[in-house]
């Protein structure tokens, strides 16, 4: 905004922190702007427990419009100025029904777009970047397919854009005259990119072909512009092209401008940008550099700094190393490993203190992005490491599959592999490595506990899926259905079997483990606190040391922690406290304490 002393003051249409007053835990899930600019919808949750209120305000008085709707998910768009989409959820938690809502009407009366009955199957919403059409996505862990709604006349309903075909997934994008479809089979596994008419979506055209070293992960859409968003070697790019005129056939993409980075590692995603425009924002940041918006001229192929985190005590980026490493596996697969310290400080010798992080599930790629949090422990003499295991998707659709199923053994090997060589190379020392994981990077962490407890010094098990065997043998609890296509179904005597040989549980054995931290939300829809707390209490009954461990239950939040920004920095600050206080790095402040670790 302008800031000149003529120019008119801010106007605030929606203050979180007000909102949040009197609430224990405050979020927005969703904020949508009306096409006309007078009306806003947001998504509140007020638990933590994923299942929101969408409140419609006037964007000059701030009054409500309308009631609110109540008992839906985040995913929310609108359907031109009178209409908006959105879904709402089963009794599992699973989001399964697409509704058209019209403004003052009530949500008793709304138009059932799709009701997607099958339960490994749950629904989405997309919006074009033309903003003539809407989205509704059905996607497995396998299986992705697409309706399109024409928002000059949503009351015509969703028709299939893309069928569903077991194993085929597809995502869209509009302009002009056609669709633009990224499709991904067992055969084309890194997916390749299609185009075909909107009045005849059967034929098809194919604008990139498949590449096996190269992953198409997503497409942004441009008016006289493509913006391909790619991940070669482990690392994301993004390429783009110019597009014919709107009334020209198109048949192929000329040339392509690769968008040029600094670090050896890093991270990359869009951001939103004018589709009229021939300028590409995205945001970058690595390890050391902190979020940066830039704005890339598609016609000239430069690039202009527009923001840049403010990272407050003098923080220089010049002042730290990251680095791109490979450890290989006992089958010759190159692991890559993403790594930063501060280069005054360590000496490369082993003596310095090392927290290594993974996840490997899902095809996520857990990308080197800056946290200046974790400056605290760099600054401290830490190095921090990201192991870019099997299971994620940073070295393409193959990487993640051969973490998955009768393979996700793979994910916990690699990062063994990692920690090894991490130790091997002098970055640290088996009484300085520090893991950590959340989510289903917490399954990972609990898995390598069990298995190698003699390799780390502590653990951090964030909300971890710990209990795998039992939550993925009952079907009414959230997630679990859809969650068959990711880790197998143990109802089947071979998963059954192979999942309770990994299942940290399952696994907890007589014998040493390191210090452990594990955390929980009770809220939580994707974890139950019943799963990490039933692993602290197996290991409390079963382990031979006296070393910490802890567990901390958050009461008033559920999978994403606590909301708030000064809250996360107090989560932060307790995590890294613990991992300090394991590794004797606190000051004796004149208690007359021993060297020996006091527990917490």
């Amino acid at each position: 905004m302008p800031t000149g002393p003529n120019d008119p003051p801010e106007y605030v249409i929606l203050d979180e922190n007000v909102k949040a007053q009197g609430h224990e835990y405050y979020s927005i899930g969703a904020f949508k702007v009306s096409p006309n600019h007078k009306l806003v919808a947001y998504a509140e949750d007020t638990k933590g427990d994923e299942i929101y209120t969408v409140y419609v305000i006037d964007v000059e008085t701030r009054n409500p419009v309308g009631k609110p709707l109540t008992g839906v998910t985040s995913s929310l768009e609108w359907a031109g100025n009178e209409f908006l989409v959105y879904i709402t959820m089963d009794e599992i938690h699973r989001a399964d029904k697409a509704w058209l809502h019209k403004l003052g009407t009530d949500q008793s009366s709304d138009f059932s777009l799709y009701h997607e009955k099958d339960d490994k199957f749950c629904l989405d919403l997309q919006a074009s970047e033309s903003e003539k059409y809407l989205f509704v996505v059905s996607d497995s862990r396998n299986t992705r397919f697409v309706f399109y709604i024409d928002v000059s006349m949503p009351e015509n309903g969703a028709k299939i854009l893309t069928p569903r075909v077991d194993g085929i997934d597809t995502s869209v994008g509009h302009r002009g005259k056609h669709f633009f479809i990224r499709r991904r089979t067992d055969e084309l596994f890194n997916s390749e990119l299609l185009v075909c008419p909107v009045n005849d979506i059967s034929a098809t055209t194919v604008l990139i072909p498949h590449r096996e070293s190269i992953k198409i992960w997503d497409v942004q859409l441009f008016a006289d512009h493509l913006a391909v968003y790619e991940r070669e070697n482990g690392l994301p790019k993004i390429t783009a092209y110019h597009l014919p005129a709107v009334d020209e056939p198109l048949t192929s993409l000329k040339g392509g401008r690769v968008v040029d980075f600094i670090d050896p590692v890093y991270c990359v995603d869009s951001e939103e940008s004018e589709f009229s425009s021939s300028i590409l924002r995205f945001s970058y940041s690595s390890l050391r550099t902190p979020h940066s918006v830039y704005e890339y001229d598609m016609n000239t192929g430069s690039s202009v700094l527009k923001k840049i985190e403010t990272v407050l005590g003098g923080f220089d980026s010049c002042n730290y190393v990251t680095e791109r490493k490979w450890a290989k596996a006992s089958d010759g697969t190159q692991i890559p490993l993403s790594i930063v310290y501060k280069k005054d400080i360590v000496k490369l010798d082993g003596s310095h203190p090392l927290l290594l992080y993974g996840y490997g599930s899902y095809e996520m790629s857990i990308d080197p992005k800056f946290k200046a949090s974790r400056l605290s422990l760099l600054d401290r003499g830490f190095i921090f490491a990201i192991a870019h295991i099997c299971g994620g998707g940073e070295m393409g659709r193959q990487w993640y599959e051969n973490g998955k199923f009768l393979k996700k053994k793979n994910t916990f090997t690699d990062f063994i592999t990692c920690a090894e060589y991490l130790i091997e190379q002098k970055y640290c020392s088996k009484e300085k490595l520090c893991i950590e994981g959340r989510s289903a990077g917490g399954l990972l962490i609990g898995s390598v506990l069990n298995m190698r407890p003699d390799l780390f010094k502590a653990a951090i098990v964030g909300v971890p899926f710990v209990d795998v065997l039992t939550t993925m043998l009952d079907p009414s609890i959230p997630l679990t259905t859809e969650e068959w296509e990711e880790w197998g179904d143990p109802r089947k005597e071979e998963f059954y079997f192979y999942m309770k040989s990994y299942s940290p549980v399952d696994n907890v054995k007589h014998q040493n483990y390191p210090h452990i931290l594990v955390t929980a939300g009770l809220h939580d829809p994707r974890v139950m606190y019943s799963e990490p707390a039933k692993f602290v209490a197996k290991l409390r009954d079963m382990k031979t040391d006296h070393n910490v461990l802890l567990f901390k239950c958050e009461l008033s939040a559920g999978h994403f922690s606590k909301s708030g920004r000064f809250e996360k920095l107090q989560e932060d600050a307790f995590t890294y406290t613990f991992l300090m206080k394991v590794l004797n790095m606190i000051p004796d402040l004149g208690s007359g304490q021993n060297d020996e670790p006091v527990p917490l």
